[in-house]
């Protein structure tokens, strides 16, 4: 559940006044502990009325209306987006917040599901595309994808280990082009065996025949036929793990979309080039059916 926590705002907030080094310092610490906690998901304060405006929609005309506005009470100082498993874990982590005299409101934001039929699967995806555009991924292309299987060397990494992935891929592309029954010249990096807050095994592989083939001290992988969400990474190499965090951590609750409990992976073309490092790229996110 995604829940705005709303904070009003007051005659301090309207007049511009700015808070002091010490609320900002308790502040700081504990948007610090949301984001530990996978909680925050975005939060922001807002300047004074004086400097927004409002637009009213009215027969069809709309009339723009310039700030200050009076209802002090009404208005909103700044905000948070919060992921919880309940309201009252919204509820308990509010009264941890360092105020002092203020009025917060907690309201629940609308998931793709609450929408029922009327948010049909093209709407969806015109949904998740969105979304991804804003987050600067670009648009996905959804895309079903046959029952295939990678072999390959695979490893056990940690979220700090990860980084050593590199290192994986050093090894394994000298055998890229010899191993028996290769299928084509895409290579692929498989995620899987996913442990929350733990880790995950990666499988760095070609497509493969037959697996009774392949050399000892390889693994295979098979990914069963489904649909996925197929973003393009077009940065360097280096960085394509930001991109996957942007697209776990924000794009995938934002979508409307739901994931598979399933594999998903790097899938690098023959647009790729290990010189530069740039080109052919793609991230595969595996699609409930």
């Amino acid at each position: 559940m995604r829940f705005m926590v709303i904070v009003k705002a007051s005659n301090e907030s309207e007049a511009g006044v700015l808070p002091s080094k010490e609320i900002l310092t308790k502040m700081g610490k504990f948007n610090e502990e949301l984001a530990k906690a996978g909680v925050m998901l975005a939060g922001e304060g807002l300047h004074p009325s004086s400097k927004g405006a409002r637009v009213k929609f009215s027969g069809g005309k709309q009339t723009v209306i310039d700030g200050p506005f009076a209802e002090t009470k009404e208005l909103v100082a700044g905000f948070w987006l919060w992921k919880c498993k309940s309201r009252q874990e919204a509820i308990d982590w509010l009264k941890r917040a360092p105020f002092d005299e203020t009025e917060v409101e907690i309201r629940q934001v609308f998931e793709a599901e609450d929408f029922g039929a009327e948010f049909t699967p093209k709407l969806r995806a015109q949904e998740a595309a969105v979304r991804a555009q804003a987050l600067g991924l670009g648009a996905p292309r959804l895309e079903q994808r046959d029952e295939m299987i990678i072999g390959g060397l695979n490893m056990s990494y940690n979220f700090e280990t990860r980084v050593n992935i590199p290192a994986q891929w050093q090894r394994f592309v000298p055998h890229i082009g010899k191993i028996p029954g290769q299928i084509g010249t895409i290579s692929y990096g498989v995620c899987w065996h996913y442990r929350p807050a733990t880790g995950f095994d990666y499988l760095s592989g070609v497509e493969v025949r037959d697996i009774t083939i392949l050399p000892a001290d390889f693994a295979h992988v098979r990914l069963l036929a489904r649909q996925y969400a197929v973003f393009t990474h077009r940065e360097h190499v280096s960085s394509i793990g930001k991109t996957i965090d942007t697209i776990w951590n924000q794009w995938v609750s934002q979508s409307g979309l739901k994931t598979a409990d399933a594999p998903w992976f790097e899938r690098y073309t023959e647009k790729f080039n290990p010189q530069t490092g740039l080109g052919g790229m793609e991230i595969w996110i595996p699609l409930a059916q």
